[in-house]
């Protein structure tokens, strides 16, 4: 593939994941609320959450596998294809049980992040992947920024009145099918336009090579590379850290309300913050400091500022005291406590730490796997990330309440410290490409 069909499909991938990510992020507030217009308790609705999260365990190998056999093109479309039909049938759930289903269904889709990381594998070279991926993860950031915020305004009154005015008598139009049936829409756009636009990055050789190949015996060598070739360490890594910051994504919103009273516009400001430090950090930071630096220690380092960060975020109003308060940013607006002000002062390095560790081991991750299993290693990832995000807020939660405010967020920065011992005893020489000099490594 030239440079240039190499940026295009950059390009349209991004705005792919971007999309996607898009039309998840707009039902973000509206989730738990809809779980409880059908009567169920807190716990069902987090059960709902974590549905999501568990689906996407199960079926991101698979998808990763068969994209790895039958190409990236046709793995995206099917998994646009059944998010459509997700949130359609979310928009109009009549029961509890078929909003399980719809958010069920959405989460294997939602396994197509892993087939999006081989695609860009199969594009760039490996100088150049840590910026691809950086990318990837920018489309994330920016989902998630901008998601939320749509999603609110479908809830809104204006919104709802509006769509009922036009909707015909058998199509919902209420403050939780608006968003589902808006996100619907998003994704069909989105499944068009990958449609004609979205090039095939996998040659026909190679997936006639992973066809012929044994199911049991590419499982095997997948798994003889965890053992041997450093990506058991980099998928324990990958677990770690989506397992420790899942304790602050899901506690937050609580601490926030507990220490400042903040509700939900105050937290999205602060969240909206978070995720374009993150943008900005993963796309457009992530590429000079990986030629710089390397992968190995940016990883390092993003782990290490972790352990300190997540473990200050619930005494940010003990640092407060230390520091003045901040007048309006704008000529007209609030002043900013000096225990908010602490606040951003703890989650800006948070979150670029977490920008640069999630890029960084997604970059050696693809060092570790051959060409043909870029996808079922990219696969294991997303598993280990997704696993990690279903079990993660429950014990967060559990020390939150059982324990004290500051409990998950001091275990998520413990739980920082074994991946610095980790990525500090890797032999980066056996990842195929590393090619960046490191220091002495111990033996595994």
């Amino acid at each position: 593939m030239s440079v240039d069909s190499s940026r295009r499909a950059l390009a349209v991938v991004f705005v792919i994941v971007f999309v996607d990510l898009l039309g998840f992020g707009i039902l973000i507030p509206v989730i738990p609320l809809y779980a409880l217009s059908f009567g169920a308790t807190e716990f069902v609705g987090s059960l709902l959450i974590a549905s999501y999260s568990a689906m996407q365990f199960v079926a991101a190998p698979f998808l990763g596998r068969l994209s790895d056999a039958r190409g990236r093109r046709p793995v995206l479309l099917l998994s646009l294809t059944g998010s459509v039909l997700a949130w359609t049938m979310f928009g109009l759930a009549g029961s509890l049980a078929v909003l399980f289903a719809a958010r069920m269904l959405a989460g294997a889709m939602g396994g197509n992040i892993a087939t999006a990381q081989a695609y860009i594998a199969d594009v760039t070279p490996p100088e150049d992947r840590a910026r691809g991926l950086g990318l990837l993860g920018a489309a994330f950031g920016l989902g998630f920024i901008f998601g939320p915020a749509l999603g609110g305004f479908f809830a809104s009154e204006f919104a709802v009145a509006a769509a009922g005015s036009v909707f015909p008598a058998w199509l919902p139009a209420t403050e939780f099918s608006l968003p589902s049936f808006a996100a619907a829409a998003i994704t069909g756009a989105n499944l068009v336009a990958a449609y004609f636009l979205l090039p095939e990055s996998r040659p026909p050789e190679a997936r006639a090579a992973s066809r012929e190949a044994d199911g049991e015996s590419r499982l095997a060598e997948l798994a003889d590379a965890l053992r041997t070739r450093g990506l058991g360490t980099l998928v324990v890594s990958f677990f770690l850290v989506s397992f420790a910051f899942s304790a602050l994504e899901s506690q937050f919103i609580f601490l926030t309300n507990d220490q400042y009273g903040y509700g939900a516009t105050e937290n999205a400001v602060l969240l909206t913050y978070f995720g374009v430090v993150i943008a900005v950090v993963q796309g457009g930071l992530i590429g000079p400091l990986t030629d710089r630096y390397g992968e190995y220690r940016i990883a390092i380092v993003g782990a290490a500022i972790q352990v300190f960060t997540l473990a200050a975020v619930p005494f940010a109003p003990l640092l407060g005291e230390y520091l003045p308060s901040v007048g309006p940013l704008l000529p007209v607006g609030p002043t900013l406590p000096a225990a908010v002000v602490a606040l951003a002062f703890v989650v800006t390095p948070l979150a670029f730490g977490n920008a640069v560790t999630n890029v960084s081991l997604n970059t050696l991750v693809s060092r570790s796997a051959a060409a043909d299993e870029q996808g079922g290693a990219f696969g294991l990832t997303q598993s280990a990330g997704s696993l990690a995000r279903t079990f993660g807020p429950a014990l967060a939660g559990l020390l939150y309440t059982a324990v004290d405010f500051w409990a998950p967020f001091v275990l998520g920065g413990a739980l920082m410290i074994p991946i610095v011992v980790l990525l500090a005893r890797l032999d980066v020489s056996l990842l195929s490409g590393a090619g960046e000099t490191t220091p002495a490594e111990t033996p595994e």
